[in-house]
């Protein structure tokens, strides 16, 4: 019913996952034909020009890999329907943003793009098809899936195409993308309980095993996969809320949040990572699926474990009010026309991905007393920076700032000395490692005085900073 071994993949959506995806997956795979399709035509374009410092998602190492596989087997196309028809396996990646409207709204993850990615699949497709879920989609979504494209009047054409739907979730981390698909801890594969889904499921595997050993190839019922991908991400959005928590314990006690973390991280059972306490996660991810776990649990009236997570976005939302609230009560409770310089606008280093990022959030608090925001950021661009604000405006318009008004109090700087030139303070909110080199005399002698640096990823050096003359402010640091 299934091939085992896959000649020809299509991806559908052209962004931070099926891109880079696709294209390690080229990479590793030669003899499959990959063809990555997307709407948006400039995307696609983007993805097809000859200068791959143009690739619309930054990622270290991701330009080698496409400049490797792109046009001997990894194409990118707007021919979606094309695609649909010659592809044996299609793997669905498109957006599924938390809903910002109707039942669910602000918890529930938005399906519209992945149910009219089934929908297109069952319209187009002539032959059996492999469908793999690869955007982060709540649990059952496959059984949704599933019945979109079983009404492909299969009941009245014995000749109508089947199909199989499995669940791959992603597990990586952005800026450390292309490493995490090469190295992958584990790579999980959700498949139907029939024949036809382990037909399917060791098609998807037989392709992970060109380059992941078997035995870190696992594979579950769907509904675990599904859940299996939004359990972590709220495990370890919890470590860093958790730690966060802390850091505001110990801004009061004049304990160290790192020293903390350290003495933590050794115990075996707790172990290191995610225990770096910042102004707050960010991310496509991290809080859309608590959310959407947040929303599944209270579907399922389990409102006591719908409040434990909820309180781990309170948290983090907490804690990028905290950070911002820190910086008008240290410039003598007002920050009205007064320059801020934002170093940082992603959500963290090495991405150019913006969504969820706690600048936004920051900055909105500081303009809310109308500071003068002055950005810079080494990957994000002035467009960028103004959507993001814009669309929190429109998500809460008791906030709304007028655009010409927007326009006015922020800035976008491609230097960042001429960013915090004459700033009253400066505050670190991606951890660029950049940063960390720049010459900080020069930036003292420029910024007005009291100099303030408030240091929301703890990446400065303390004591260098503070023998030039600066107000420093880390988090976690009594």
């Amino acid at each position: 019913m299934f091939p085992t071994e896959i000649k020809k993949i299509a991806c559908i959506g052209a962004g931070y996952v099926g891109g880079p995806t696709m294209a390690v997956i080229a990479q590793q795979c030669p003899h499959i034909q990959v063809t990555v399709v997307d709407i948006n035509d400039q995307r696609i374009a983007d993805w097809n020009d000859k200068d791959l410092s143009k690739l619309p998602v930054y990622e270290p190492g991701l330009p080698e890999v496409v400049a490797e596989a792109r046009g001997r087997n990894l194409f990118f196309s707007t021919d979606v329907e094309g695609a649909i028809r010659e592809a044996e396996m299609i793997f669905i990646s498109v957006n599924t943003p938390t809903k910002t409207y109707g039942v669910g709204k602000g918890m529930a993850a938005d399906l519209k793009y992945v149910e009219l990615c089934a929908r297109q699949i069952a319209e187009v497709a002539t032959t059996n098809k492999i469908v793999v879920e690869k955007s982060t989609l709540p649990v059952r979504t496959a059984q949704a899936i599933r019945t979109i494209l079983d009404s492909s009047n299969q009941s009245t054409n014995p000749k109508a195409p089947q199909f199989a739907v499995l669940s791959n979730p992603e597990f990586l981390a952005e800026g450390t993308a292309i490493q995490d698909l090469l190295h992958a801890d584990r790579v999980l594969i959700g498949s139907e309980d029939n024949e036809a889904g382990q037909q399917a499921e060791q098609a998807l595997a037989n392709i992970y095993a060109n380059w992941i050993p078997r035995d870190q190839i696992v594979t579950t019922r769907i509904w675990s996969s599904e859940l299996s991908k939004l359990t972590a991400n709220a495990f370890l959005a919890q470590r860093i809320s958790s730690i966060n928590s802390i850091s505001a314990l110990c801004e009061r006690t004049g304990a160290d949040v790192d020293e903390v973390a350290h003495a933590i991280g050794m115990d075996s059972r707790i172990g290191p990572k995610f225990l770096k306490s910042s102004v707050g996660f960010g991310g496509s991810c991290f809080q859309k699926d608590i959310l959407n776990l947040v929303y599944l649990c209270q579907h399922f009236n389990l409102p006591e474990v719908a409040d434990y997570w909820a309180q781990v976005v309170k948290l983090n939302d907490y804690q990028k009010r905290r950070f911002a609230t820190q910086i008008i009560s240290s410039l003598f409770n007002t920050v009205s026309g007064k320059k801020i310089a934002f170093l940082g606008w992603a959500f963290k280093k090495d991405t150019n991905d913006t969504r969820e990022s706690a600048a936004i959030y920051v900055a909105d608090e500081l303009l809310q007393d109308r500071a003068e925001i002055h950005v810079y950021d080494p990957q994000v661009s002035k467009a960028q920076i103004f959507r993001d604000l814009e669309y929190l405006y429109q998500q809460h318009p008791e906030k709304a700032i007028a655009t010409e008004e927007l326009q006015q109090l922020v800035q976008v700087h491609a230097d960042p000395y001429e960013a915090m030139a004459k700033a009253h303070a400066t505050a670190v909110l991606t951890e660029w490692d950049e940063f960390k080199t720049y010459d900080w005399q020069k930036v003292y002698d420029s910024m007005l005085k009291p100099a303030f640096v408030f240091d929301g990823r703890n990446i400065l050096d303390r004591k260098a900073l503070t023998t030039i003359g600066f107000e420093l402010k880390s988090i976690g640091k009594g």
